[in-house]
């Protein structure tokens, strides 16, 4: 299912490129509305915020030509915009993913993880996933089945050939809180050692003799993109998905991962502490 050419990405990067070509045209969303002869400002904003859907190729033609934009670059935004106008693999989930996380995934060249008190969900089993959406006690029952489905179809991207690479790192405490049951967790915790032998997956662990460090107040994922697109944080609660895109916020996550990074076990002595752990489970 995962599809490198994905509507929702094509979007962003294509939304990222006009507000560049503007910013270096010295043109400010009032001035550029005004040469265009569109009405407000907004329709500038809105199309570099990537609040479309579908973009239109007239705006785009217009707006490349008051940039001045030729050649191989005119070519390749037009061919952009076209590629944006498509339909997701995901249109079946796309209620469930209001952020575009598969699309994101699937063109990432790199995701880093920090999980303080779950399994991350690209390493989830279905049983534990969905004891993981009945214990939040938000998710319908009727809804479940479709979570998962999509849960585990997102881990596909692994095996893609230009896939990312994943390192994930876990707090101790998700290794030991239960999700459904001994079993589930027993199973859960068989299947992410086997996942870690994965050749795009590293899974760390940061042992709860570490104490509290620089992500403790909660999880969050970096996803790195083929240069120089900018990465993006994602941030998830309850609730709702954030996707920042802000180069500073990606900046100060980066420094709390890597703080974090040094707290965590090797690949090693993590996949010899998950171990253990299956085998208290299993007493």
């Amino acid at each position: 299912m995962p599809d490198k050419h994905s509507p929702g990405v094509r979007r962003r990067r294509l939304s990222a490129a006009l507000r560049r070509l503007r910013t270096e045209s010295k043109l400010s969303a009032a001035e550029a509305a005004k040469r265009l002869g569109w009405s407000s400002a907004t329709r500038v904003t809105r199309i570099e915020r990537n609040e479309w859907k579908r973009p239109n190729p007239r705006d785009v033609e217009a707006m490349l030509d008051l940039y001045e934009v030729t050649s191989e670059e005119r070519e390749h935004l037009l061919s952009l915009t076209e590629e944006a106008r498509g339909r997701s693999d995901w249109h079946q989930f796309q209620d469930l993913f209001p952020g575009n996380l598969p699309e994101l995934e699937a063109e990432a060249t790199r995701i880093r993880s920090y999980e303080a008190l779950l399994i991350p969900g690209l390493l989830q089993t279905p049983e534990y996933a969905a004891a993981v959406f009945r214990g939040g006690q938000i998710v319908p029952e009727a809804d479940i089945e479709r979570k998962v489905e999509s849960r585990m179809a997102r881990r596909q991207v692994l095996d893609a050939p230009n896939g990312p690479h994943l390192t994930a790192i876990v707090d101790e405490a998700a290794l030991r809180k239960i999700a459904g049951s001994s079993e589930v967790m027993r199973e859960q915790l068989r299947f992410l050692v086997g996942m870690a032998a994965h050749y795009k997956v590293t899974v760390l662990v940061v042992p709860n003799a570490a104490g509290t460090h620089a992500a403790v107040s909660g999880a969050f994922s970096l996803i790195d993109f083929p240069r120089p697109e900018p990465g993006v944080v994602s941030l998830s609660n309850a609730v709702e998905s954030l996707y920042v895109e802000d180069q500073g916020y990606v900046e100060r996550y980066t420094l709390i991962y890597d703080a974090v990074l040094g707290t965590a076990l090797s690949a090693e002595r993590s996949l010899t502490l998950i171990n253990a752990i299956t085998d208290e489970l299993a007493k």
